[in-house]
């Protein structure tokens, strides 16, 4: 069985890996335009040595520019959490709801990309054709830390089937995306620290034989910083009802923790989204000229269709992420 200490080590290890992997790439590539620099002198090998002298000297760019920074930013500490979606038509009316549907099959196609799972767990459907808000689950490894980024307002343009004239109409869809919280996550929480949590033992009362106020085994806890007190006198010895006593506790301050999870979620998502209006626009799709932009990193890709699919969100996903690494390397840089 290993040791505390081996698993720790075992851990860093692996922690190492990338860095290491980074470097002999580094090394190895370094080593490899050298001696092709070399070869650029003789006229029968210039013609070759050139090409394969700028394709390393653009993987040498790569590793500086974007490996190295990139293992460098900390791991993310939600890696592991799933996500809850949600998303609500805004102005548009029909025409927001009609596209609301349309992301709706476009985010299910993504996690069936990712291997996510996917469940629609609410929808509100309206009869003349569209979705006016639903709740869909998102679990699996990165589901959170993936879709984290469609938090804010869609915007569409495009022509409705309805409309006459041929005039393109803007309406948009609000996109809040929170971590779901398994049972197993929140068990691994740390409810209490001891230091605040007051012990007092005592004798037993009530019916219970000669077993009663000969011995103190009742127990009571309080945990001072809520307030919360648990008596517990009902099992045979001390340890039983300490045993006891803690793990009601323990239960006690987990539906606190959940209640509180569920106001900060309900405080994120009036903070993410204030309303479903144009001027908190993350995104526009734009039909008449097949062109997706991204406000935040002013990403424009005309890929519209690709979108809709699913497949050409990775790539504002992948982007989004980047971004976000380096703005984590400039706020690290600025600590030190």
């Amino acid at each position: 069985m290993s040791s505390p200490e081996d698993v720790l080590r075992l851990k860093q290890l692996k922690e190492t890996e990338p860095i290491q992997a980074a470097w002999d790439n580094w090394i190895s590539t370094r080593e490899a335009l050298r001696e092709t620099t070399a070869l650029l002198d003789d006229p029968e090998l210039r013609s070759m040595a050139s090409e394969e002298y700028a394709v390393l000297t653009q993987s040498l760019t790569d590793i500086v520019k974007k490996t190295f920074p990139r293992i460098l930013v900390p791991p993310s500490r939600t890696a592991h959490l799933s996500a809850l979606m949600e998303l609500k038509s805004g102005v548009g009316g029909s025409e927001a709801s009609l596209f609301l549907e349309e992301m709706l099959r476009m985010y299910l196609r993504l996690a069936q990309e990712s291997r996510w799972k996917a469940k629609v767990v609410a929808s509100n459907r309206l009869d003349v054709g569209g979705v006016k808000d639903a709740v869909v689950e998102v679990k699996g490894l990165g589901a959170y830390d993936a879709l984290q980024w469609e938090s804010g307002v869609h915007r569409v343009q495009r022509v409705p089937a309805t409309e006459q004239s041929g005039r393109v109409h803007t309406s948009a869809v609000a996109v809040v995306i929170l971590p779901l919280i398994e049972k197993s996550d929140a068990e691994k929480e740390e409810l209490y620290s001891m230091d605040d949590v007051k012990i007092e033992v005592m004798r037993a009362r009530g019916a219970g034989g000669q077993h009663v106020n000969k011995t103190e085994s009742a127990v009571r806890l309080t945990h001072i910083p809520s307030g919360i007190t648990v008596a517990m006198q009902d099992e045979r010895s001390q340890h039983q009802n300490r045993r006891r006593a803690f793990q009601v506790l323990a239960s006690r301050l987990m539906q606190v923790k959940l209640r509180r999870e569920m106001e900060a979620r309900r405080a994120s998502r009036r903070n993410l989204v204030q309303g479903a209006d144009r001027s908190d626009k993350i995104r526009t799709y734009n039909y008449p000229q097949e062109r997706v932009t991204d406000h935040r990193i002013g990403l424009s890709l005309m890929n519209l269709t690709s979108m809709m699919e699913g497949d050409g969100l990775q790539d504002f996903i992948a982007a989004l992420k980047r971004d976000h690494e380096e703005t984590q390397m400039e706020d690290m840089l600025l600590e030190e």
